[in-house]
């Protein structure tokens, strides 16, 4: 990756909509020539892919959205966890981090009930130790309703 590739990732974090065309116009290229280089960094796994973001409040869908963080069980490899937690319903997100703990999932979860049933199923079935569970009440970017 070089100077340029980082510039368009910059900008497709900001704005993954934008044209081609647009965006070798902002970094100073054509635009077979900007769709080629995000064409080989898809290619290369640097893009995974495009997303949506939605405002948890904005989200038709209802329910909590729930960020959990996790630490597991001495006798559970992260090989293990990761294969297990992604058979999970509800689970969006689950991320390896640095400090305190060792994951932070995102999750959907119906109401208390169900986010219950799945922090129990976190702990019983893919080793999970420990839990601190955080919900969502708003996008920080979008106003309150």
């Amino acid at each position: 990756m070089d100077r340029l590739d980082r510039e368009i990732l910059g900008i497709l974090q900001q704005d993954a909509r934008i044209s081609y065309r647009d965006l070798g116009v902002r970094v100073g290229l054509s635009a077979n020539a900007t769709a080629d280089r995000v064409r080989r960094m898809r290619r290369d796994g640097v893009i995974l892919g495009f997303t949506v973001v939605v405002d948890p409040a904005a989200d038709t869908r209802g329910g909590l959205v729930v960020f959990i963080d996790l630490t597991l069980r001495q006798d559970v490899t992260n090989e293990e966890f990761e294969q297990r937690v992604a058979r999970l319903p509800g689970i969006t997100e689950v991320v390896h981090v640095t400090g305190e703990y060792d994951y932070l999932v995102r999750a959907r979860a119906a109401d208390a009930t169900a986010l219950d049933t799945l922090l129990r199923r976190l702990k019983r079935e893919t080793g999970v130790a420990q839990s601190s569970t955080r919900i969502a009440l708003r996008a920080a970017n979008t106003p309150a309703r």
